[in-house]
């Protein structure tokens, strides 16, 4: 049995003291006040423990049913998805002129983290209908937009993105998918693209896919790629959407977890499609879907390692091994062993740090919608730019750590089905690999985000915390935490002008990886003394034991992981030679 009970104390803190939302122009402008989201997350608590918590290891345990094209999914799915889309969650943070609620997107990614915690096959369905809703509203023109917009809103349809084809996965620029003009305005879609999460499935009216595919006559590789917009079913003359498109799913994959989402095969057979964006744009429309659904993964990734620590620790309490020299019981509790509270531990600082680096994020999405200040919401695009594939990245590696960490307080009885912790380690899994993998992410970072204006998004991450290191430098019960930041910090800004010196693309991309993890630990020990400073000023006064965990934590943090940086530093000096220049025919030497 898996455990998990929504963090509400945590999400309190983040929304109140680390973000300061009350003081906020997006919650100025909304005319909301903060206890008016903690009433909403509360709200949605209850729909993820009570009705979708249930469903998970069913669900993982059946699977999606496929014949004959129709997709099934798992018992009690489809009356989880109208209970969700009938409450309005769909819509959180669209636009009230779309059937939305206008709220702000942190609140978004509060609800994604709970679902992903609870059920995170579920929360693919609803959540590529959001990033699809992002897209639609950001790109296409404005017929599309009244169109589909409100049934996406509600629920009733869902959204996918079409982007993989066999040969193709991370070079779309191989597309081969074509979208020839029409007379009447549309475009007629042929071609295959595979693993498309809920391609096909039972709980929606109609499914809205964003297809990549090329025009006659486009420019070769990405340069010639459009979007198009492609229902399952088209309008008929009185303007019902039942008339079933040429689209079909071949089948769907058997594969390692998330088995309660369908990953498909889409067959587009002249299916009929219109152009959203510009022609031979199509990626810069894409990306808004893609950008949103790598911080979605991020957020999935940060989901599971939560419920795998929650339920770590209550069973690190219940069950009896072994005991401290010091005791007079047959046997303690688990949780008095190093290697468990070492884990645990572990678990539960790298959770809380990526949770506000995630929402600081969301807030600054916030930022650009309701900033009346333009040179902010410039600066807040630049945040989201660099952390996104900081926060897919490396929430979704340690979610993978973090799950297996986890299994291992669990012992024999992690390895078996019961108790739902190798479900977690196979769901986990994905998150490394989906929405670009964990290396194109990394090349991201270290190549067009590093290399851009000579770093001129690093230099201003670099501003942000020189002038939070100034601002608190004056604080004497500071000085402990940044005494042991600094050194990391000081050595993360040695590398970043050491790569910026490299004039070799592949020297830069061997330190890629590295480079990530240095520059993720850094983003989470500036969340960790936040944390501390806030908790220092909140300690007299309000919940102690709460404000003395935060502290504790930190200090863990800082004290024990943060020191990874001085390895990765010495990693990427000393070149990558070793295996650029390693002869190809030495790996097949033991074969």
């Amino acid at each position: 049995m898996q455990i998990y009970k929504t963090p509400l104390r945590e999400f309190k803190f983040l929304i109140e003291d680390f973000l300061n939302l009350k003081e906020s122009e997006t919650l100025k402008k909304l005319d909301l006040e903060t206890s008016d989201l903690m009433l909403i997350i509360e709200e949605a608590a209850k729909l993820c423990e009570e009705t979708l918590l249930p469903l998970n290891q069913s669900g993982d345990s059946e699977g999606c049913s496929f014949n004959n094209g129709v997709v099934t999914a798992p018992k009690g799915f489809k009356e989880a998805y109208k209970t969700f889309s009938e409450n309005g969650w769909q819509g959180l943070k669209v636009k009230e002129e779309f059937g939305g609620q206008n709220l702000p997107y942190i609140m978004n990614m509060i609800l994604d983290e709970m679902i992903s915690s609870t059920n995170m096959s579920f929360g693919l369905y609803p959540g590529l209908t959001a990033n699809a809703i992002d897209a639609i509203e950001k790109s296409a023109n404005e017929d599309l937009k009244n169109t589909y917009l409100p049934n996406l809103t509600s629920g009733k349809w869902t959204g996918t993105m079409n982007l993989t084809e066999p040969q193709c996965g991370t070079d779309l620029g191989l597309s081969k998918t074509m979208a020839t003009p029409l007379d009447d305005g549309s475009y007629s879609i042929t071609g295959t693209k595979i693993f498309i999460t809920c391609g096909e499935h039972d709980l929606s009216d109609n499914i809205i896919h964003l297809v990549l595919a090329r025009t006659p006559n486009a420019p070769p590789g990405i340069k010639g790629i459009s979007l198009f917009l492609v229902p399952k079913f088209l309008p008929n003359e009185s303007g019902d959407f039942v008339d079933r498109n040429k689209v079909e799913c071949g089948s769907i994959e058997k594969k390692m977890g998330i088995h309660a989402s369908p990953t498909c095969v889409m067959h587009y057979n002249e299916a009929k499609g219109w152009l959203v964006g510009d022609i031979n744009k199509g990626m810069r429309a894409m990306f808004i879907m893609m950008n949103g659904a790598r911080l979605f993964v991020g957020i999935q990734g940060l989901g599971l390692s939560e419920t795998a620590y929650q339920s770590a620790l209550y069973y690190s309490k219940e069950r009896l091994q072994g005991k401290l020299s010091s005791s007079n019981q047959v046997a303690d509790p688990i949780i008095v062993h190093p290697e468990i509270r070492k884990n645990l531990l572990y678990i539960k600082s790298i959770n809380e740090a990526v949770r506000g680096l995630t929402l600081l994020a969301g807030n600054h999405f916030d930022n650009i919608e309701n900033s009346s200040d333009d040179k902010e919401k410039k600066l807040s695009e630049n945040f989201i730019a660099l952390m996104t594939p900081i926060i897919k990245s490396y929430a979704s590696d340690k979610s993978v750590e973090n799950t297996n960490r986890a299994m291992q307080i669990y012992g024999g009885h992690g390895f078996i089905t019961d108790h739902g912790m190798e479900q977690l380690v196979r769901d986990a899994r994905i998150t490394t690999i989906y929405e670009g993998t964990n290396g194109i992410q990394a090349l991201d970072l270290i190549g067009r985000k590093l290399q851009t204006d000579n770093g001129a998004l690093f230099n201003e991450f670099f501003t942000m915390i020189d002038n939070y290191q100034v601002k608190i430098s004056n604080n004497q019960d500071m000085k402990k935490y940044i005494d042991l930041f600094m050194p990391s910090y000081d050595s993360y800004k040695s590398i970043f002008e050491y790569i910026k010196s490299l004039d070799d693309e592949n020297e830069i991309n061997s330190h890629a990886v590295e480079f990530l993890n240095l520059s993720s630990l850094i983003s989470l020990g500036y969340i960790w003394l936040h944390y501390i400073e806030i908790s220092l000023a909140k300690l007299e006064k309000h919940d102690e034991s709460f404000y003395k965990s935060k502290i504790e934590t930190g200090n863990f943090f800082l004290t024990k992981l943060l020191g990874e940086t001085q390895v990765l530093c010495q990693n990427i000096r000393s070149g990558g030679k070793y295996y650029n220049d390693y002869n190809d025919k030495y790996f097949e030497t033991a074969i």
